[in-house]
């Protein structure tokens, strides 16, 4: 299953990727731990624990990250028991104080639940599009409030996935 949200942030592109790479548990709603296990010099390698819960079902990933070019993108993979996601983000300059941001994810299901991937994908998309216009959203939202603003807080850089919840 693919989904794609994008955003445009009052923020400087700098200042979108490092928030956006670094601080995941904060802005996202699904996320509620991020810990790094090993970090890489220049990103590429770094591995981490995400851990999600949605309806009160928790989720851990074991995640690397694959992409890491500040601050035009970042990749990353997460693998999961019942299914792996690799979620993208694109970070694009539109002046000197607005980013556009895309994130694009695949989530590719493992034994029954790729069966049930397959069967959701047949339906509309929509919900999972809001949900991730949603996340995308409350990332904005913290960025232009001055949130990360000179803060620089450690985090592996995993991307919550609106469809996989």
């Amino acid at each position: 299953m693919k989904n794609e949200a994008s955003v445009e942030i009052n923020a400087g592109i700098e200042e979108v990727f490092d928030y956006t790479t670094t601080r995941v548990a904060e802005w996202s709603s699904i996320v509620v731990e991020d810990e790094v296990i090993e970090e890489v010099a220049g990103g590429v390698g770094t591995r981490f624990r995400c851990v999600t819960e949605e309806h009160g079902k928790r989720m851990e990933f074991d995640g690397l990250v694959t992409v890491n070019d500040r601050p035009r993108a970042h990749t990353v993979e997460l693998v999961g028991k019942f299914f792996d996601i690799e979620a993208a983000y694109s970070f694009e300059d539109l002046d000197s104080r607005r980013t556009r941001l895309t994130q694009k994810s695949q989530v590719t299901g493992k034994g029954l639940f790729k069966l049930m991937l397959w069967a959701m994908s047949l339906l509309p998309s929509k919900k999972a599009c809001e949900a991730g216009e949603k996340e995308l959203g409350r990332l904005a939202e913290l960025i232009e409030s001055g949130a990360g603003a000179g803060d620089s807080a450690s985090g592996s850089g995993e991307a919550s996935e609106e469809s996989a919840s």
